[in-house]
């Protein structure tokens, strides 16, 4: 009996954190306030006052290849071009957020 109570208890451990969403690490709400308190400068409504053809808009992500949330977590880590990196300023969780946020908004067309 102990054996099987073992096993279903080890199986539940694994379901849980096998299967658990990642929309707990990456929060839609705080990945908004991150956004707005980091990033509209530059990226209102998904747009970019520095490089008009680089937006946030579902169609421009996907053609720079910037449609996932590793690769906009680089970018937000990393920096590119006028970008600054901002590891510096944001703990992984609040990126991983704002990443999440980003692609949500994108496919939303910013509304």
């Amino acid at each position: 009996m102990r054996t099987i109570l073992s096993i279903v208890a080890i199986a539940i451990a694994v379901f849980t954190f096998t299967f658990s969403p990642t929309a707990l690490a990456a929060d839609l709400a705080v990945g908004a306030k991150v956004f707005n308190a980091n990033c509209a400068a530059c990226h209102a409504g998904g747009g970019n006052v520095v490089q008009a053809n680089k937006t946030l808009k579902q169609d421009t992500l996907k053609q720079f290849g910037m449609a996932s949330t590793d690769a906009i977590i680089t970018q937000v880590k990393n920096g590119k071009n006028a970008m600054p990196s901002f590891k510096a300023r944001l703990t992984d969780d609040q990126i991983e957020s704002v990443a999440a946020y980003v692609l949500a908004q994108s496919e939303k067309g910013w509304k």
